[in-house]
């Protein structure tokens, strides 16, 4: 008999082609990877594609700025709806404070975690004040500094509505304008969110 055949070669290089179809396809795994996390980074440094859409109703203040940076000294330790009267209480304050009222009211079971607060640069009328501690027994009063307020507030004067975390930081501000069940909406999602006051 004749020699014996050797077997043919097995451990043959893969084709050119399939080489190029593997990097593709490596490639392709690390756009899908990398490619969302370049694109998220992008889009936050460079704040493009970012909704307009938000889920509060009051002017986010998001600064860093406390009570005493809008000339209010208080030691609150809760959630806090907080009036301020940079000048004298007229209408559009006194409403903001009945509102007020009527908000930590309206939390219900989480009434506790939050106060309603009047700070006013000027004396009230001796009947708005006799009104005050008649209807408004758990209001809370503090003096504003008119100064420091201007400067803090950026405002010509009007009333405003801050609700203030139990750290003293603001978080929203509402002009005279705002509606009650908006407000409402804006401090139930704090409080659900929050872990503290």
């Amino acid at each position: 008999m004749g020699a014996a055949m050797n077997p043919p070669n097995i451990s043959e290089a893969p084709a050119p082609a399939d080489r190029r179809r593997g990097r593709w396809q490596l490639l392709l795994i690390v756009a899908v990877v990398i490619g969302p996390m370049i694109l998220a980074t992008g889009m936050y440094k460079l704040q493009f594609w970012v909704p307009d859409s938000r889920s509060y109703h009051g002017e986010m203040i998001g600064n860093g700025q406390g009570r005493a940076d809008i000339g209010v000294q208080a030691d609150e330790t809760r959630w806090q709806i907080l009036v301020t009267a940079p000048r004298d209480c007229a209408v559009d304050c006194q409403q903001l404070v009945y509102l007020a009222r009527q908000i930590q009211i309206a939390l219900g079971r989480d009434a506790s975690r939050a106060s309603h607060a009047l700070a006013a640069a000027q004396p009230l009328s001796d009947e708005y004040a006799a009104r005050l501690q008649r209807e408004y027994p758990q209001l809370q009063r503090y003096p504003l500094d008119p100064a420091a307020f201007a400067k803090g507030a950026n405002d010509q004067g009007a009333p405003q509505l801050w609700i203030v975390d139990p750290h003293g930081n603001l978080v929203l501000r509402y002009d005279a304008r705002v509606k009650g069940k908006d407000l409402l909406n804006d401090l139930r999602h704090l409080l659900k969110l929050s872990n503290i006051g």
